[in-house]
């Protein structure tokens, strides 16, 4: 059925329904579509615009099939135009001439624009649940690594000594801005656009505050031009999406290094690794390694999605066909990382040692060692620089370490090294010492895990 076709004294070319379709992509709308259009004929029976027994009739039509729809007796037709067509086809069959009455002061545009919050609404919704479950495992393992020593870095060059915990909390931070993100535009995005007709509203005396109400929307649009053409509550859900594939990018790449050779500072469990079809020792994180790479998927998906928009007239243009595949993209893919991402952080084995190790061959007490001379010793902070550069020196010669170097050797780049340096460059002391507001001290890293849980709590009862 094409709700279009009066106009046309000819047939579509099959070419142009199939360049046309959307169903493919637009049937997962399928309930927001039925919600929506319960809720328009609630409203047109409450105003009186149609009679209101066929409102009623109409609304418990729509149940029907969405329940139809969902065992299974009623399957969606694929050559169907679009996801609107195809449930005002069946319930046009059903009913008759109280189905064709359904889409009285509407067009598809201000309904495809409905659809397309109400789905969004429910998919963030989901993709919230499943940050706030990668947030809090990231807190257990912060919590149990508060004082496990490693090589903190900048350059990826051994810089100054942090722990595993407090490295792990850096992404619980990201992550929580990329809620705050999400909660934002879902604020933008809370406004029933239904009533605004294809472009300029209708005659009919609508009430759209009901239908807001039965949506459980905020408000209603205040332009019907703006009405049908915003989209760019899915330009922000992807620019959301892409922030969060960024962090989630860098916490892979991370992964990565730490399971290699080079580092082992971590072992994925064999039920989230992957194998070599020729080389028999290899054990692949492979999962981080395309978590990592379907971020540029999802960086995509927005580039499209504002290019797409960015020449278009108001009003409605057929180009906005586009929004759905890209903005669904997005949030499907973050959940689809998700979904390995998380077990794969539960479940992997922290080599404390070895971080210890590395930590303890980078020199990166060395901001410790001139710091002593500073405090201890009243040295000017670019003299004591200057002399702990000299003794770094000393231990690259010899193949030593500032903890092993002999005092001796201290001395003798300066004489006011004394025993006490020993105890200043220890690299617990200089981890435990670093109790500055935001700095990882084992003390810290379990406040700022309570902190984020609190936070999780208020998030979960939004």
């Amino acid at each position: 059925m094409k709700l279009w076709k009066g106009r046309f004294q000819k047939e579509a070319d099959s070419r142009t329904n199939d360049f046309n379709s959307s169903i493919s992509v637009d049937s997962r709308m399928v309930n927001e579509d039925i919600e929506g259009s319960i809720a328009h004929a609630a409203m047109l029976g409450k105003c009186g615009i149609i009679e209101k027994t066929e409102s009623e009739k109409i609304c418990r039509e729509l149940a029907g099939i969405r329940e139809d729809i969902d065992s299974g007796a009623l399957a969606i037709d694929p050559d169907a135009e679009d996801i609107h067509t195809f449930i005002e086809g069946e319930l046009t069959a059903r009913l008759g001439d109280a189905g064709k009455r359904l889409h009285t002061a509407r067009s598809r545009n201000d309904q495809v624009a409905l659809d397309v919050r109400l789905t969004l609404r429910k998919e963030c919704e989901e993709l919230k649940t499943g940050l706030l479950t990668l947030i809090r495992t990231l807190c257990e393992k912060a919590e149990t690594h508060s004082g496990t020593v490693m090589p903190g870095y900048t350059h990826l060059q051994r810089a100054q000594p942090i722990t595993f915990g407090h490295h792990l909390m850096a992404y619980c931070e990201m992550f929580l801005r990329d809620l705050s993100r999400l909660k934002d535009a879902l604020k933008r995005m809370d406004v029933m656009p239904l009533g605004s007709g294809a472009l300029a509203g209708t005659t009919y005396p609508l009430d759209r505050e009901y239908t807001a109400r039965l949506l459980g929307f905020r408000e209603i649009s205040h332009n019907s031009l703006d009405g049908v053409a915003d989209r760019d509550f899915c330009a922000e859900i992807a620019f959301f999406a892409s922030m969060t594939m960024v962090h989630l990018s860098r916490l892979c790449e991370e992964l990565v290094l730490w399971c290699s050779w080079e580092y082992k500072f971590i072992e994925l469990s064999d039920a989230f690794s992957t194998g070599s079809s020729i080389m028999p020792q290899k054990k692949n994180p492979d999962l981080a390694e395309l978590i990592r790479g379907k971020s540029g998927r999802v960086f995509g998906d927005l580039m499209g999605l504002l290019t797409m928009m960015k020449g278009l007239p108001l009003a409605y243009n057929k180009d906005m066909q586009e929004d759905k595949e890209a903005v669904f993209d997005a949030v499907d893919t973050i959940k689809l990382c998700l979904t390995p991402l998380i077990p794969m952080l539960e479940t992997m084995t922290v080599l404390e040692q070895n971080m210890r190790n590395a930590a303890a061959k980078g020199f990166i007490n060395a901001t410790d060692c001139a710091d002593y001379l500073v405090s201890q010793k009243g040295l000017p902070f670019r003299d004591a620089y200057k002399a702990t550069g000299e003794l770094v020196a000393v231990c690259i010669e010899k193949g030593l370490t500032l903890e092993t170097l002999p005092l001796e050797d201290y001395r003798g780049v300066c004489r006011e090294f004394d025993e006490g340096v020993y105890e200043a460059i220890s690299l617990e002391k200089c981890v435990n010492d670093r109790k500055v507001a935001g700095g990882p001290a084992p003390e810290n890293v379990k406040r700022e895990v309570g902190r984020v849980r609190k936070l999780l709590e208020a998030w979960e009862e939004r």
